[in-house]
């Protein structure tokens, strides 16, 4: 959402205020875009205005809405700290924050007083055909360096770069270390709730890093060493999620290795974020096997899978003034016959 706050309320610093002309164009933006597209369930990262938010939606349709949590106020006006949020077109039965394992989080040598950097929802909701199904809504934490460059009184040029190339090395890593670690207690709080109920599994949000270089690999984990080839490919495909876009791909293929390839060649994704010259996919949603065509039982294909993203890469000024800095990933589902 790009910092949805209505005015007169400032987000993060005193200063940064909408005016009534901005804000009625960041309204007409989100009106446009749900009117055009009409996805049936979204997520939303970066709000800040929950009930300006909520009857929006609610005059387009989406009766059902969720947040479970507050953003930060400070000095009255100013805000930090946005939420995320989930409307739905069909029924929202349960709303929790996800809870991690406090225990296995010491585990992986983190400190008591760790907290996601924004809190995760999970929405159950009553989809047409598949019944309850478990949504998640994550805005991971982001790449900025967690730690400020040390202030010297004397200082040389020299000094000042080397204290700030420090404090990059080490914040950089200090957000990659808190990224990784939500990815992680939230897989596994999501394989524990499935292993208890059966829902259907969908995440969805601004994953703050691409799925392939590591730090949020095990995400997609697909594999298992030391175990029986058998046994792991029965169960890791109950519990594991999958790439929208790879099943989307895989979808138009009859699956054999060559067509995957061919298809992929074909088939270029959609970058979801731009920064100077360098572009990368950002923004995600991962999904169960029920939402696999190739899995026996599954209920759904990916039948189209579409980035949103004319507002970046071709902006008219008086439509995407204020609309947001990421692009917007949507997915349609087709009911297997």
């Amino acid at each position: 959402m790009f910092n949805y706050l209505e005015p007169p309320n400032a987000f993060y610093e005193f200063e940064r205020i909408y005016s009534a002309q901005q804000w009625t164009k960041k309204q007409r933006w989100i009106t446009d875009y749900l009117t055009e597209n009409r996805p049936d369930v979204i997520g939303f990262q970066e709000v800040f205005s929950i009930e300006s938010l909520k009857l929006l939606l609610s005059g387009l349709g989406y009766e059902y809405f969720a947040v479970v949590d507050e953003p930060e106020v400070i000095d009255d006006f100013i805000y930090k700290r946005p939420v995320v949020a989930i409307a739905s077109r069909y029924p929202i039965v349960a709303v929790a924050a996800v809870e991690h394992d406090t225990e296995l989080a010491k585990g992986l040598g983190l400190s008591d007083s760790f907290t996601f950097s924004r809190q995760v929802l999970r929405a159950t909701i009553e989809l047409p055909h598949i019944g309850l199904s478990d949504c998640y809504v994550v805005h991971f934490k982001s790449k900025r360096s967690m730690i400020e460059a040390a202030e010297c009184k004397v200082t040389t040029p020299e000094k000042n770069i080397i204290e700030q190339l420090k404090a990059d090395i080490a914040g950089g890593w200090a957000s990659t270390v808190q990224r990784g670690s939500e990815a992680t207690l939230l897989m596994l709080e999501m394989i524990k709730r499935r292993e208890a109920t059966q829902n259907p599994m969908l995440l969805m949000g601004d994953f703050n890093n691409n799925l392939t270089d590591g730090v949020l690999t095990h995400l997609v984990t697909s594999s298992l060493r030391f175990a029986p080839a058998f046994d792991s490919k029965t169960y890791l495909e109950k519990y594991c999620l999958n790439d929208a876009w790879q099943l989307f791909v895989k979808a138009q293929t009859d699956c054999t290795e060559q067509a995957k390839q061919e298809a992929t060649t074909v088939l270029k994704r959609t970058p979801t974020h731009y920064f100077g010259a360098s572009s990368s996919v950002l923004d995600y949603i991962l999904l169960s096997c029920e939402f696999d065509a190739s899995y026996d039982d599954s209920f759904f294909s990916v039948s189209d899978y579409y980035t949103y993203d004319r507002h970046l890469v071709n902006p008219v000024f008086e439509r995407d003034d204020q609309s947001t800095d990421h692009a917007v990933v949507l997915i349609t589902l087709t009911l297997r016959s």
